[in-house]
């Protein structure tokens, strides 16, 4: 049932020593989100499965003011053993193996990640009945492919996917209804987000780190695909501000549990608008024209042709909207990433 927004989600009498878990914190968004919910107060413990330190959290100056942990999710007893020692208010759930391209051809450990990581974690908070708010990241690629003329996709429309990482997304996405159904009763919220972009994303296989290599001469850009592809893409700080939004709202009222929500802006973008908007705020004219050249007889492979999202089920229930537009975004992202590679070679980040 649509419920006005309780505006105050970001009061940080509310937020003041909660006891926040983020899977998957050493991620892009893990580390937004960190500096976010820090601000407000809280009390942020991340988990991780890699040793090596989140870089983003290191530039930003929050190493010393967030717990990580190193626990594989991919292990019941690990999650569990961690779990019972912690104390979970609220749990946002971000951990995943997201690189598409990686999910081609290691489709094993994406499953892994993304519905063994969610079931081990989910289950183990099932068991100590704490918990009060958990938001699970699904995707729009849990949609799965439709008609350009049936975008953007709606919340009630059938998950349908065929590629490897969006049926994981989807498969996790299905474990997380279960659990929230009137069996187990537990609260969470789902959430499906278009492309997210902006400052700490170090996975350089993403478009807009990729391109912006290339803007400031690090590297080529190798398209993976013609162009003309639609995606829709949602600024990490509107995404944090949702992420703190609906945990929030999910701990004062437990009748959301179960909703979904997607997120986008409602435009599909062209991928080589994209990288033109990128290229001319960078005033590189000259290295759009040669990614254009590029396109020409590519071909996009093992991904869905077009996706957008709104945001209309969001606005209707807590009058929620993106802050930021693509152009703002990225000047924003432009600004961090010449900064950051200043004292961070990217090739640390290339996986090998």
């Amino acid at each position: 049932m649509p419920m006005k927004i309780l505006k105050n989600y970001t009061n940080k009498n509310f937020w003041k020593n909660k006891s926040v878990l983020i899977t998957g914190i050493n991620g892009f968004i893990g580390g937004n989100l960190s500096k976010y919910l820090v601000n407000l107060g809280a009390k942020v413990t991340g988990i991780t499965n890699n040793k090596v330190k989140n870089r983003f959290l290191e530039f930003e100056k929050l190493s010393n003011k967030v717990k990580v942990h190193q626990v594989n999710l991919h292990k019941y007893a690990e999650v569990d053993k961690f779990i019972i020692k912690t104390k979970v208010d609220i749990c946002i759930h971000l951990a995943a193996q997201v690189d598409v391209n990686i999910a081609k051809v290691n489709p094993l450990l994406t499953f892994q990640s993304n519905i063994t990581g969610t079931y081990n974690l989910l289950e183990s908070l099932r068991q100590k009945h704490e918990t009060k708010s958990i938001i699970i990241a699904s995707s729009d690629k849990s949609y799965g492919s439709y008609p350009l003329k049936k975008l953007p996709y709606k919340e009630t429309y059938d998950l349908r996917p065929i590629y490897p990482y969006d049926v994981s997304k989807a498969c996790g996405d299905l474990i997380s209804k279960s659990y929230s159904s009137d069996l187990f009763n537990m609260p969470i919220i789902i959430t499906r987000f278009a492309n997210i972009y902006g400052p700490g994303q170090l996975n350089f296989t993403a478009l807009v780190p990729d391109c912006i290599l290339a803007v400031e001469n690090y590297r080529k850009f190798t398209p993976r695909g013609n162009g003309t592809n639609k995606r829709d893409f949602l600024y990490v700080k509107d995404v944090c501000d949702l992420y703190t939004c609906l945990s929030f709202n999910l701990f004062k009222n437990k009748e959301l549990k179960g909703e979904v929500f997607n997120a986008g802006t409602t435009h599909g973008y062209r991928v080589d608008q994209v990288l033109k908007k990128i290229c001319m705020l960078s005033n590189r004219n000259d290295l759009y024209l040669k990614i254009k050249n590029d396109f020409k007889n590519k071909s996009l492979s093992g991904e869905i042709q077009h996706q957008f999202m709104n945001y209309n089920k969001l606005q209707k229930y807590f009058g929620w909207k993106p802050k930021y537009n693509l152009n703002d975004g990225l000047v924003e992202t432009l600004e961090w990433y010449k900064d950051f590679l200043q004292i961070n070679s990217y090739k640390y980040f290339i996986k090998k």
